[in-house]
């Protein structure tokens, strides 16, 4: 009788701090409930990147002095310089500059050690396209300036995840409690 009435107990006990842990859970539960959603849905809205991004890199062709440190500094040699030598002034005058977005990982050591600042890195991230050479990108391709997330006109930043800020000129108006996320205008 008395292994029967310490099994019994035993049982509650065990019955109870199941229903604890059930508790606890239905409480994460209820918590998440609450929250705003992180979700955003991709090409209708966007994530502003960070200040330090390493996205695209930009290059002004004429603060380029053809030195070539920033193939040596790349773990994979990828910039292309050709360069021809002028022997009147005795300097080195750049004729094409090319890298291989396929190909590049995006260290950022070529814009960190360029000694002119003619190599820098952009916010653009959209990179994808069906043929892999069309990813090498030429003096020409690698001169444009991408448009910035904040700066375009088509998206606006979704502030708190429920209300929009007004774009006004263009010029997107920040509320305080604007999050990192962008949405593009119906």
């Amino acid at each position: 009788m008395f292994t029967m009435v310490s099994e019994l107990q035993n049982y509650s006990e065990q019955a109870i701090q199941a229903a604890k842990y059930i508790g606890q859970g239905f409480i994460i539960t209820l918590d998440h409930m609450n929250r705003l959603p992180l979700t955003i849905q991709y090409p209708y809205e966007k994530l502003i990147p960070s200040e330090r991004f390493r996205g695209r890199i930009h290059f002004e062709f004429d603060k380029c002095i053809a030195c070539e440190v920033c193939v040596r500094v790349c773990p994979i040699n990828l910039p292309v310089v050709d360069w021809e030598l002028k022997k009147d002034v005795k300097k080195k005058k750049l004729k094409n500059y090319s890298i291989d977005f396929g190909v590049c990982i995006f260290c950022g050591n070529c814009v960190e050690y360029c000694p002119t600042n003619c190599l820098s890195m952009t916010e653009e991230y959209e990179l994808s396209i069906y043929d892999r050479h069309d990813l090498n990108y030429d003096q020409i391709a690698l001169g444009r300036l991408p448009i910035a997330v904040i700066e375009d006109s088509t998206i606006i930043s979704i502030s708190s995840f429920s209300s929009l800020s007004k774009v006004s000129k263009g010029i997107i108006k920040r509320n305080s409690n604007s999050k990192n996320v962008t949405n593009f205008l119906d």
